[in-house]
């Protein structure tokens, strides 16, 4: 059997290989970024030559910076790494319509095993096999031309600044283009592959570096339960995931997705909003005391939360986690995961999130004296793979996109998968309703159901979530919120909370809603973020 090998070429110098692969990854990996430019503007001659500018422009900025750090021994490694994160990056943005910044870096790196298998499919391989391996295995087989380290050295000087003239000249030529887009589409020039990634990068670090610095914060240090309250309180709050509030027929979605919630006396809010499109942001920011607008995620870190402030205060708090982590937010609690058969004994063969209900009763009964609140992190609705997260028994709305490829399957089998995981989210709230009712005799109970953030199915050409927060659409941020009481629940906290329920609300009101719950008394605690407080105002 013959061995492969390529074609016989020419040698080619560093400085002709850092050419090629720049207008390689600016012609063939940013089509993502001209195809969003041209649904900006429109293609006139003026546009076009706008255009024409942008790509030179790129190329230029893509030979400068590899021009930098291609030296030596680490040319070829540099220039296959750029070609192989180019397609990464490509598949991601033209496939989604992801936008790589250092929000979604930082999630891609608490991605767990299973969420990134759901992720790998034929496309996939595909994009990184044309626009990342050929051409990589092209200049790993390439001879490499060393001219005197002076001669390349003047070539090198050169093209940098040939590069620096290019970008100069087109900056100039449209200028006015180029103010207005920068100030005006900054959307647009974050989809420049590779190069916004490797910034966010870097951001990514300075945070990371700058995180240290933050000294601990006590939060709510006077937080304690009143001694008149002697009732004891049983909360469970479940933390749905990428569940969009226009998929909930509690909400008016045409499709019944809510038939056993619906049954139940649950108070729905309507105008609920996420202050974040990311796991990774939204779950901490769901209990830290610092708003949406003021929320740095290493800033919360240091600082106390909602679960710590009730443990604190007496509260036996349990977080059981059938998605990633608790993104830190347990970590100063008792935390169970319950993404293996080891831990979830219901898992057929993905584990469900209503294992993490087999046990709780007991937990419940082990705890003769004091308040409880539960804390349940669903799998729920986690894409791509939508068909894996509810058993065949919930396959209501059919056909089904069985596939992690998007691309292959209609916009209406995608959004029946999605439908069939809110309708097993259904079912699993309820039987949190019920048990929640077998302890009714013994506790105040009650249930929050919040969602971490939307998700877009396909709308625009979107997909997923984890777009910036200015750019998200309202699907990766408009996410439901709902509420039970059981029969013994302070009918006093209820009052208003039909007026308060029309309200624009958000997950900056959860933080005082949770201690409002257990009746916590603190300088922490806000009534007017509070959805049961008699002033709870709009937030936003």
């Amino acid at each position: 059997m013959k061995r492969f090998s390529f074609p016989a070429v020419r040698a080619f110098s560093s400085t002709e290989l850092i050419v090629i692969v720049s207008l390689f990854v600016a012609l063939f990996s940013n089509s993502a970024f001209f195809t969003s430019a041209a649904k900006i503007y429109d293609l006139d001659a003026q546009n076009i030559l706008f255009l024409l500018s942008a790509f030179a422009r790129i190329t230029a900025v893509f030979i400068i910076m590899l021009s930098v750090v291609c030296h030596g021994v680490f040319v070829k490694p540099f220039l296959i790494a750029f070609l192989l994160l180019s397609s990464l990056i490509a598949y991601f943005m033209n496939q989604y319509g992801a936008i790589i910044d250092f929000r979604m870096i930082e999630n891609v790196l608490e991605t767990n095993a299973a969420e990134v298998r759901d992720l790998i499919s034929f496309p996939l391989v595909r994009y990184v096999a044309i626009l990342g391996v050929l051409p990589s295995l092209f200049i790993y087989h390439v001879e490499l031309r060393r001219p005197a380290r002076r001669a390349e050295g003047i070539s090198r000087l050169k093209l940098a600044g040939a590069s620096i003239f290019v970008m100069v000249t087109v900056s100039l030529a449209f200028s006015a283009q180029y103010a207005s887009s920068f100030r005006m589409q900054r959307g647009l020039w974050a989809q420049v592959n590779p190069t916004h990634a490797i910034y966010s990068v870097g951001k990514l670090a300075r945070i990371a570096i700058k995180s240290t610095s933050y000294p601990a914060l006590i939060v709510g240090a006077d937080a304690k339960i009143p001694e008149r309250d002697t009732d004891r309180e049983l909360v469970i709050m479940i933390v749905g995931e990428s569940v969009r509030a226009d998929h909930f027929s509690l909400n008016g979605y045409e499709r019944e997705t809510n038939p056993l919630l619906s049954r139940e006396k649950v108070v729905n809010f309507p105008d609920f909003w996420s202050c974040a499109t990311t796991t990774a942001q939204s779950v901490p920011c769901i209990f830290s005391h610092y708003t949406r607008k003021e929320f740095d995620r290493r800033k919360a870190k240091a600082a106390d939360n909602a679960l710590d402030i009730l443990s604190r205060a007496g509260v036996s708090v349990l977080w059981r986690d059938n998605n990633s982590s608790s993104k830190g937010v347990a970590d100063r609690v008792t935390y169970e995961s319950f993404q293996s058969p080891e831990t979830n004994t219901v898992c057929n063969p993905e584990c469900r999130d209503e294992g993490m209900l087999v046990g709780l009763q007991k937990y419940i009964d082990e705890r003769p004296a004091g308040d409880i609140l539960v804390v349940l992190h669903q799998m729920g609705n986690h894409g791509p793979a939508y068909y894996k997260r509810y058993p065949a028994a919930f396959e209501k709305f059919k056909p089904v996109c069985k596939t992690s490829d998007m691309g292959a399957c209609s916009k209406q089998e995608i959004v029946n998968a999605y439908d069939n995981t809110v309708l097993y989210t259904d079912y699993f709230l309820s039987k949190i309703i019920k048990l929640l009712k077998q302890n009714d005799n013994a506790f105040e109970t009650a249930m929050l159901y919040v969602g971490d953030h939307g998700e877009s199915l396909g709308e625009n050409g979107l997909y997923l979530h984890a777009l910036p927060y200015f750019l998200a659409p309202d699907a990766q941020k408009h996410v439901p919120a709902v509420m039970w009481f059981g029969k013994n629940f302070d009918k006093e906290n209820l009052a208003k909370i039909d007026e308060t329920r029309k309200k624009r609300l958000s997950q900056d009101n959860v933080f005082s809603t949770l201690l409002g719950l257990f009746e916590i008394r603190s300088a922490a605690y806000d009534p007017k973020m509070d959805i049961l407080g008699d002033s709870a105002t709009e937030t936003w």
